[in-house]
């Protein structure tokens, strides 16, 4: 069932692997897929760790968006999302309907 995607290294420089979960999340604002995560287990994604997917597992994902779980510090009510068909990211009002996928985290 999961997919080990690969080695994260954050910004604090700790470490950890992530884990993709199984399901993907028809569209719905970002907190009811917030929420979905949870309910299965997991979380959504942060950009970095979203990136290292689209590296790594990007057949895993539809070619669509899909939110991760960062805000968008700049304005209030937007979150950061990333492309599975260009790998771009950029940030979109909360409101708004995107795909979600669900990763665990095992830290080192």
């Amino acid at each position: 069932g999961e997919t080990y995607a690969g080695l994260v290294i954050d910004d604090k420089g700790l470490m950890h692997h992530l884990i993709l979960l199984n399901g993907d999340a028809d569209d719905a604002p970002h907190q009811e897929q917030l929420d979905w995560a949870k309910s299965i287990g997991g979380d959504l994604p942060t950009r970095q760790e979203q990136s290292l997917l689209y590296a790594n597992c990007k057949a895993q994902f539809k070619r669509d968006w899909y939110w991760s779980a960062d805000l968008y510090a700049s304005v209030s009510g937007y979150a950061w999302y990333q492309s599975f068909f260009n790998g771009f990211q950029d940030f979109y009002g909360l409101y708004r309907k995107l795909r979600a996928r669900a990763v665990r985290r095992f830290p080192i």
